[in-house]
C-alpha cells in the first residue's frame, strides 16, 4: 500500500486537491481516506458519497491535529489493510505550523494557496521545509510576477521540493502530481517514523496553568525584552 500525507493552511484547497487526485486515478487504484480536523468535518462524507471511497475521520480536540495523527496512523494503516486500499490518503488539519505530519516514507505534500501572501511559506516551519510536494493552488487569482515570486519563497525554504501549480477546481497542471503517486513506493508499516524532530511541546500552559505572565509558570518561559524577536527553542 502507498501511503499519502497531505498539510497545509485551512482554505488551501486541501480537500480541492484531493478530490481531484481520486477523481483521476481512482478508476484503477483503491483509495482509502482519514480526515484528521479539531471540531468537525464534512469531506470524508462529501467524498464517500461522491466516489464511493472508503473513508474515515478523527476530531483532535485540545490536542495538535499532526500530535493527533501520531497517535492513530497505526489504526488507519491496519484500516486501509482490511478495506484491501491501494493507497492510503491522510489530509490533516495543519494547524500547527511548527508541528509537520509528514514520515519517513509515503508522499508529503503540502498544499499551499497563491493569494495567502508572498512570505506565507517562510511562517510555515517544517510544514514546507519537510514536505515532498507544494501545490499550489489559486493561482488564476493572482499575476505571474506574484506567481514567481511565491515560488522562490518555497524553495528559499525548501530547495529540494517539487512545485505544482494550479487551479485546483479546474485540476489543471496536476499530472505530474498523479505520476509521483502512481511511482511513490509502497510502504513498510513496521519503518515508519516521523520525518522531522518534534517541538518541545510540555509546558506548564500544554498541561492547562491559565495565568498569563511568565512569572506563573516554569520551565520553558520568555520574557518581552530587546532579544524578543530571538527563538526561544528550536528542534530543528
Amino acid at each position: 500500500m502507498r501511503l499519502v500525507i497531505i498539510a497545509g493552511p485551512p482554505s488551501a484547497g486541501k480537500t480541492t486537491v484531493t478530490r481531484q487526485i481520486v477523481r483521476n486515478i481512482g478508476s484503477n487504484t483503491k483509495i482509502a481516506f482519514l480526515k484528521i480536523d479539531v471540531v468537525t468535518a464534512f469531506e470524508d462524507e462529501e467524498l464517500k458519497k461522491e466516489f464511493g471511497i472508503d473513508t474515515m475521520k478523527t476530531y483532535s480536540g485540545d490536542l495538535c491535529p499532526d500530535h493527533a495523527e501520531v497517535m492513530v496512523l497505526g489504526d488507519a494503516l491496519d484500516w486501509a489493510e482490511k478495506m484491501s486500499s491501494d493507497l492510503l490518503i491522510v489530509e490533516s488539519a495543519g494547524l500547527c505550523l511548527r508541528c509537520s505530519p509528514y514520515l519517513n516514507q509515503g508522499l508529503g505534500i503540502v498544499v499551499l494557496d497563491a493569494i495567502s501572501g508572498i512570505h506565507a511559506p517562510l511562517k510555515m516551519g517544517p510544514m514546507v521545509s519537510l514536505a515532498d510536494i507544494a501545490v499550489v493552488t489559486k493561482i488564476d487569482l493572482v499575476s505571474q510576477a506574484e506567481r514567481e515570486v511565491f515560488r522562490q519563497k518555497i524553495l528559499e525554504v525548501n530547495p529540494e521540493i517539487q512545485i505544482i501549480e494550479t487551479n485546483a477546481l479546474q485540476g489543471t497542471s496536476l499530472q505530474l502530481l498523479y505520476r509521483f503517486i502512481h511511482q511513490s513506493r509502497e510502504i513498510n508499516k513496521e519503518n515508519l517514523n516521523l520525518k522531522g524532530v518534534p517541538p518541545l511541546g510540555v509546558c506548564t500552559i500544554c498541561v492547562g496553568k491559565k495565568e498569563v505572565g511568565w512569572k506563573h509558570h516554569f520551565g520553558i518561559i520568555k520574557k518581552l525584552d530587546a532579544n524578543c524577536s530571538e527563538y526561544l527553542y528550536r528542534g530543528e
